[in-house]
């Protein structure tokens, strides 16, 4: 045999060595590059863990119908109900780590159970990757429109002379609207009890009535009720005035001096989930935030700021949030088991 054709030989053998050694090491490494890469290979469930209609499933149907149109692969909405949002995230919290479960987070998973909760039974920073905040949302302070009264400052005297009046609704313990109460609370000076309900629509039934004085709650599920003359908005929680309804004033406008808060929805992972994968679905959700017809939805119809944003600014977005109601809780007592 020639040098030639020897050499020919030995190139070939060490191609077909080189091809198969790799080949080899990628089967033995378990999230591998090249797996991480394909993301998703199979259809994908995206938790909800509140009941269907809400804002958070309306976020998570929203984001999982573009997903599946954009990656090539079924994403199904599931949702799991109880203990606001606990149940869900704890469920979450145990799936495999591949990236094909996700989970639909709030104020309430991811900072103001934290400290609410003496079982959470799951850790909000150590059992999940943080994926993207999606946006923030106002509540609306909301009273029974039969109760007389048409601000903030009127509501505050009428519950400082009428103990009859020093209860509050929400759609559940450990929601953001619990914590808003207890905030008022706080910066009322006034102790008030804390009527939980199993969701938002019984509770807006039973202000509506008159059973429970006030509460709050997002502005689109109280808004029918307000147009029938049962309910009235006196305020908004955020910072500033909410885009959707601009003539409603903020409760720092309405005298309660440094009374803000945000409810915020976000995506997450169980920890451990390749952070290709991570990093792949945060990208396809900013490009699907900045979408026409889903700024449309969230914004103009859910009354939502979208935000965005890296999985690293979601992680700093909780360390501010979770020492901050863990103080208002511990201020409040409030607990919710």
């Amino acid at each position: 045999m020639n040098h030639n054709l020897q050499r020919r030989h030995l190139l070939g053998a060490l191609g077909t060595f080189g091809s198969l050694g790799a080949l080899g090491l990628g089967a033995g490494m378990p999230g591998s590059a090249i797996a991480q890469e394909n993301w998703p290979t199979k259809a994908v469930t995206y938790v909800v863990p509140f009941t269907a209609g809400g804002s958070t499933d309306v976020v998570g149907r929203t984001l999982t119908t573009k997903l599946a149109e954009r990656l090539g692969q079924p994403f199904v909405v599931e949702n799991k109900p109880g203990a606001a949002g606990a149940v869900g995230a704890a469920y979450v919290a145990k799936a495999p780590a591949d990236g094909h479960t996700l989970f639909g987070g709030t104020i309430s998973t991811h900072a103001i159970n934290a400290s609410l909760y003496k079982n959470l039974g799951y850790d909000p920073v150590k059992d999940f990757e943080p994926v993207s905040l999606i946006a923030t949302l106002p509540n609306v302070l909301i009273v029974n429109a039969a109760l007389g009264v048409n601000t903030v400052a009127e509501l505050i005297a009428l519950i400082k002379r009428d103990s009859g009046k020093r209860h509050f609704a929400s759609s559940g313990a450990g929601t953001s609207t619990h914590l808003a109460g207890e905030l008022f609370a706080d910066m009322i000076g006034v102790q008030l009890t804390h009527v939980p309900y199993k969701g938002t629509p019984p509770a807006l039934t039973d202000v509506a009535s008159g059973q429970v004085p006030f509460m709050f709650d997002q502005m689109t599920a109280a808004l029918p009720l307000v147009q029938a003359g049962k309910l009235k908005f006196l305020a908004v929680t955020t910072a500033k005035r909410t885009h959707v309804a601009p003539d409603i004033p903020t409760m720092m406008e309405a005298g309660v001096a440094n009374f803000e808060m945000s409810s915020w929805q976000a995506v997450y992972a169980p920890k451990g989930t390749p952070k290709a994968a991570v990093n792949k679905l945060n990208a396809e959700i900013v490009k699907i935030l900045a979408l026409p017809d889903v700024k449309d939805k969230l914004a103009n119809q859910l009354g939502m700021t979208i935000v965005g944003g890296t999985p690293e600014e979601l992680a700093a977005h909780m360390a501010k949030e979770i020492p901050r109601w863990a103080e208002l809780v511990r201020k409040s007592g409030a607990t919710a088991g």
